[in-house]
């Protein structure tokens, strides 16, 4: 079953008629600072949201939390109909290097095509396109096709360190059929669906030596040296071929079933024009590893910081008194932060007793099974808005809280990008292009239509459709 044409495309038509005024409202709302990291805005764009969301006809409040507040709002005017809960963050990252801007970074600009700002792809300018294609239906018809429930967080940029209690605190409120985030960049400017995230586990090693740094030809080969200790510690860690050499830090690890592999097969890849665009003659080990099973099906340990001694012009004959390494794990399906953090605890102690290990703060995965109904009806939407078949990710590189709905809600979640692959996203001039946004409008439009349509065996029949589909590109 698909919606009735005539519905969607008069919802279509009211978007392109709104195009100029739907730009300007963006803009207005990414000249408002929001950034988590330094508590800056973030009541203000809260607020904003919620008086957004209650003139368009949703029941909407900031909902206080440990840390920064969510912004929560409802639709439930389609008895019967299926419930998406639509995720976002409206929180951005600090703007700097502020002299690497060629905009000020809260002040939106037009350029070729692009809006620039802080927060325009991520994901101010997304979940923006998500609230535009609720408010287009609502314009149109006076009513949604599904129920809606919207939970925008305001501390995605600093890790969510508070969503999973608010969750299990309001898991009755947040209840609901499937999860769409619209997040990160198209892979390769096409549309994609994503069912999974990896995790990340963070965390410091502290090394020390003598109580002070001492002259390294008086006391070179005499004092201990803590950057060494990190450095032979480290390499414990990971092995010259690219392996993991933490006992246990494998163990939970879910490999890929058949389907999964088989969407990987299928995904485009330039890997010369990747290494040419990163000035690589090689990938990391281990060099027979496929370029997306890296970044889907394997941890990874990176080594984010070295830092000791003296850093500056010239040199300084100094043996430093301290030394700290910043580290970071990816985490696949089904690692648990804890439990790898214990894993790492265990290495250091064994190697190094006298470093000492500082856990910060952790992810879970998430991975929705690539054969989950609705992903038809998200595959049919985004065929009906963009005319192209999406192609489809069983897993995102990167982190974000999808965890929070597949392992404690446990219900469905996809990401479905909506900004171009160089949005520039954490960095200066940080942009989203028009085309993008506006396709993005309509792919939440049809996403609803679509969802609203899905129900008991058609669910099937549809996604049995997305599992055997040729993927574009």
């Amino acid at each position: 079953m698909t919606p009735a044409s005539t519905a969607l495309d008069a919802v279509f038509a009211h978007i392109a008629a709104d195009q100029d005024r739907s730009l300007h409202r963006l803009m207005d709302y990414l000249r408002q600072p929001s950034i988590s990291a330094h508590d800056i805005g973030i009541t203000e764009v809260s607020a904003l949201l919620v008086r957004l969301l209650t003139d368009m006809g949703l029941a909407a409040e900031a909902v206080a939390s440990e840390g920064h507040p969510m912004v929560l709002a409802h639709w439930d005017g389609a008895p019967g109909a299926p419930t998406v809960l639509l995720y976002g963050h409206y929180d951005v990252q600090p703007p700097d290097p502020l002299d690497a801007w060629i905009s000020p970074p809260f002040e939106p600009t037009v350029r070729d095509g692009r809006l620039y700002a802080r927060g325009a792809g991520d994901n101010k300018g997304q979940h923006f396109a998500q609230l535009l294609a609720i408010e287009a239906h609502l314009a149109v018809h006076g009513r949604l096709p599904c129920n809606v429930i919207v939970l925008l967080e305001g501390e995605e940029e600093i890790g969510s360190p508070h969503i999973a209690a608010f969750v299990r605190r309001h898991a009755a409120r947040l209840r609901a059929d499937l999860v769409i985030t619209a997040d990160g960049p198209m892979p390769a400017d096409l549309p994609s669906i994503l069912f999974g995230v990896r995790g990340i586990a963070s965390f410091e090693l502290h090394a020390r030596g003598a109580n002070r740094d001492v002259h390294s030809g008086n006391f070179g080969g005499v004092v201990p040296n803590p950057l060494w200790t990190l450095v032979h510690l480290l390499a414990t860690m990971k092995a010259p071929d690219g392996r993991i050499t933490i006992a246990g830090l494998h163990d939970a690890v879910l490999p890929p079933g058949e389907r999964e592999r088989a969407a990987v097969a299928r995904l485009p890849l330039d890997l010369a024009a990747i290494k040419a665009d990163l000035g690589l003659d090689r990938l990391d080990e281990p060099a027979e590893r496929g370029f997306y099973e890296r970044l889907m099906f394997h941890p990874t340990l990176t080594i984010n910081g070295l830092h000791g001694g003296y850093g500056g012009p010239g040199s300084k004959t100094v043996l430093p008194h301290e030394a700290v390494a910043k580290c970071d794990i990816r985490l696949v399906e089904a690692q648990t932060p804890e439990a790898v953090l214990a894993c790492v605890a265990a290495h250091v102690e064994r190697h190094a007793p006298e470093v000492r290990f500082v856990p910060l703060h952790g992810m879970a995965p998430s991975r929705t099974p690539m054969a989950q109904p609705f992903a038809g009806a998200i595959r049919d939407a985004i065929v009906a808005a963009q005319q192209v078949e999406p192609l489809l990710y069983p897993s995102l590189g990167g982190s974000l809280p999808d965890y929070v709905f597949t392992k404690i809600l446990g219900i469905p979640a996809f990401v479905v990008p909506y900004a171009n692959a160089d949005e520039a996203n954490h960095a200066p001039n940080e942009n989203i292009t028009l085309a993008c946004f506006f396709a993005g409008i309509r792919t939440g439009a049809a996403l609803l239509s679509y969802i609203g349509q899905t129900l008991g065996a058609n669910a099937g029949m549809t996604s049995a459709s997305v599992a055997g589909a040729s993927v574009a590109g």
